[in-house]
């Protein structure tokens, strides 16, 4: 077992090695709090180390909050080449589309209907639903930033991925450190990136 995933990430260095465009996904989850108020959490992983470097939280994701999210995240891991998303109305914006024009980051839109073309972030999709939103009862958004904070960082830390040779993330990014070049290929640090939403009413 060993060899074979000692085996796996050679592998996987030496595809890396290769040049290639970065790819991230994007996505939206819906739920609830306690009072039956709804709210969104804006997710967003890696394709190739599979890392989650934010997941942003509030009752409302303007498109402008989505590109205030993504900037933050790409100062810590790197510029996405490619970035795969649904047509929802936050990433279908104007802001959007200027934000990843300057920036030189090719917007890919998958097809209506077909969540498969953004495999990788229905999966942790999936997983933050039943290892987390279904577990907790939230009693407001501060309660929920928190909860799904410290999955993320679980998941990040301590997650073992078949794709990576059996390791975490964060293990498998600290074993290629010095050995790869690319940028998101840095040590995950902690984001803060919860901020206040103007538009959003005030939970007690």
């Amino acid at each position: 077992m060993e060899v074979n995933e000692a085996r796996r990430l050679r592998e996987l260095e030496e595809e890396n090695r290769k040049p290639k465009q970065i790819v991230a996904e994007m996505d939206f989850v819906s739920d609830t709090l306690s009072d039956g108020r709804a709210f969104r959490t804006l997710t967003s992983v890696d394709d190739f180390t599979k890392l989650c470097p934010a997941i942003e939280v509030d009752t409302s994701l303007s498109g402008e909050r989505v590109t205030r999210v993504l900037d933050r995240a790409m100062e810590l891991h790197g510029r996405p080449g490619i970035l795969v998303a649904d047509n929802g109305s936050e990433y279908s914006s104007q802001a959007l589309d200027a934000w990843a024009k300057a920036r030189g980051i090719h917007l890919h839109w998958i097809d209506p209907g077909k969540p498969t073309q953004n495999a990788c972030i229905e999966s942790f999709n999936g997983r933050l639903r039943d290892e987390c939103l279904n577990k907790h009862c939230f009693r407001d958004i501060v309660a929920a930033r928190s909860l799904i904070e410290s999955w993320r960082e679980d998941y990040n830390k301590l997650r073992p991925h078949t794709a990576l040779g059996g390791q975490a993330t964060e293990e498998f990014i600290e074993s290629l450190a010095g050995r790869v070049r690319p940028a998101r290929l840095n040590p995950p640090r902690q984001l803060e990136l919860f901020e206040e939403n103007p538009s959003s009413p005030r939970l007690s």
